[in-house]
Formats: C-alpha cells, sequence, structure tokens
C-alpha cells in the first residue's frame, strides 16, 4: 500500500462522510433536491479547495479531477432518494442527529489527515503549514455548508471539534518526522481525530467557555 493509495482511500472517506453530512443538513433544512446537493457538494470539497488555492494549486484539483465532486453528487442524490422512499416518525429524528455526527465525524478525520500530508509531501513543510492545511481542509467545507445553511457553523459550537483536527494533524507531523512512516502516521493520526471526537460527543467533553464573574449576593 503506497501513501498516494492511503491519501486516495481517505479522500473517498471524507468526500462521501461530508456529502452525506451536508445532505442530511439540507434535507433538515427543507431544501428541494438543488439545495441539497449543492450542501453536499460545498462540504465534501469546499474545504480541499481552499486548500489547494492556499498552495497555489489552480484550478484546485476538485475541479480538474471530478471524480469527488461527482461522487458528491451521487451521494446526495441517494441520501434524497433514501429518505423521501421511508417512513420517519419523530422519535427517529435523534438517528438522523446520530449519522450526521458520525459521519461529520469521518469527514472531519480523514481530510485532516489529506491536508495534513499535503503540507508534509508538497511544501516539505514541519509543522505549521501541515497542521494549518489540515485543520482548514476539514472545517472549511462545513463552516460554508452552515452559513449557507444560516447555522452557526459546528467549528465554532462544538467544543472538541477543530481541537481534535489540530491534535490529528499534530500527530501525523510528529510521527513522520520522529519515525518517517507517512502511512502508519496517517492512519494513526486518523484514529486519533475520531475517537477524540466520539468521547466529546459521548461524555459532553468541553474546552474553557469564558464566563463573566457574578456578584454575590449581599446577606441581611
Amino acid at each position: 500500500m503506497t501513501l498516494a493509495f492511503t491519501w486516495h482511500v481517505l479522500d473517498i472517506i471524507g468526500t462521501i462522510a461530508f456529502a452525506f453530512s451536508g445532505a442530511l443538513v439540507g434535507l433538515s433544512r427543507r431544501m428541494d433536491i438543488f439545495g441539497v446537493v449543492v450542501l453536499a457538494v460545498l462540504t465534501a470539497v469546499g474545504g480541499g479547495m481552499i486548500r489547494d488555492v492556499l498552495i497555489d494549486i489552480v484550478p484546485p484539483e476538485a475541479l480538474v479531477n471530478t471524480t469527488n465532486l461527482l461522487l458528491a453528487i451521487v451521494t446526495a442524490v441517494a441520501v434524497v432518494v433514501i429518505y423521501a422512499g421511508v417512513h420517519i416518525a419523530p422519535e427517529q429524528k435523534r438517528r438522523f442527529a446520530f449519522l450526521f455526527q458520525i459521519s461529520d465525524t469521518l469527514g472531519l478525520a480523514a481530510f485532516t489527515i489529506t491536508g495534513a500530508i499535503t503540507g508534509l509531501v508538497q511544501k516539505d513543510a514541519r509543522f505549521t503549514l501541515p497542521i494549518l492545511l489540515g485543520v482548514l481542509t476539514a472545517v472549511g467545507g462545513g463552516v460554508l455548508r452552515d452559513l449557507l445553511a444560516q447555522r452557526i457553523p459546528v467549528v465554532l459550537r462544538a467544543d472538541v471539534y477543530a481541537v481534535a483536527s489540530v491534535i490529528g494533524a499534530f500527530f501525523v507531523c510528529f510521527m513522520k518526522h520522529m519515525h518517517g512512516d507517512m502511512q502508519a502516521a496517517a492512519w494513526f493520526g486518523f484514529f486519533i481525530v475520531v475517537l477524540l471526537r466520539i468521547c466529546a460527543i459521548h461524555f459532553g467533553w468541553q474546552i474553557y467557555h469564558p464566563r463573566p464573574k457574578r456578584k454575590k449576593c449581599e446577606k441581611g
């Protein structure tokens, strides 16, 4: 298994997962099929396009090799067809929230790694650039999705989200420079992000939220 193969596998995982989450957001906002597809495509390829422009890959890879673009469209249409063909009871809506969390977590993890690898391989950078590219690739599409859906972006309201991406990208860089095995570093970083997000969702992990001090009530 080559590094290029690993990159493409993670890229496909991220594309399908983020297209799925984007389609679910579109359906939750009661958009038509065009709107659902637009959100799915933006979520799936938006972060990668931001990454490519930043490192001077113009036009972005998603517009040159349209495999991911088509994969995102097919995923969105499949979600719409399944959604329209099944009866959804009110109590089953929680399952959609769960599916969104899982797909968004897989997309976050996969694109964190592909972004970090891009910085390590194409620019031969050490830490700052690969970590930045990993995070931007992972959260960029979701930010575009949420802004179009008129929601507060997940990255700003899910506490251990971008933080999980930063940690995963850091471990990829650290393992690459310490051991030189990029494939092991890639999969290790992927599972680190997934584990952190699952734990954060399950245990309700929070990072520091600044709050103003409240005055103590005076007695008497």
